[in-house]
């Protein structure tokens, strides 16, 4: 746990956040045991923006990971911050995985993606009910 979150925190130091000033890092653990970081990524137009957790997410799944164990995010907020809730979409497309989170000063919470979105909109193949 421990260096999924160093690991989010040193990719948190890349964030480019000129607007909101919030920077936010996040490594994401595959069953593979291969481990891909992000950080949020701001535009002027707001909705280009992506947030560290996808950033994370779609660097995974652009190498081919399908299936993901552990999710650590750091940031300078008491405790450390949750995933919006178009990151917990997004990451639920992929089933659920333990969250770890963090701040600077070392403080963590756990949750489980089913937790913080809980009746999660899933896929579904055509036909089946």
């Amino acid at each position: 746990m421990k260096d999924l979150l160093k690991l989010a925190h040193k990719a948190r130091a890349n964030a480019y956040c000129p607007y909101s000033k919030f920077a936010v890092g996040a490594a994401l653990l595959a069953k593979s045991g291969r481990v891909y970081t992000g950080c949020n990524v701001e535009n002027a137009s707001f909705g280009a923006g992506c947030c560290a957790e996808r950033a994370a997410l779609y660097q995974a799944v652009s190498c081919g990971e399908r299936e993901f164990e552990k999710l650590a995010i750091v940031a300078d907020i008491v405790g450390g911050p949750t995933p919006c809730g178009i990151c917990r979409q997004a990451l639920a497309e992929f089933g659920s995985l333990e969250i770890i989170t963090g701040d600077l000063a070392g403080n963590t919470n756990k949750y489980t993606l089913d937790e913080l979105l809980p009746n999660a909109f899933l896929k579904f193949a055509p036909g089946e009910d």
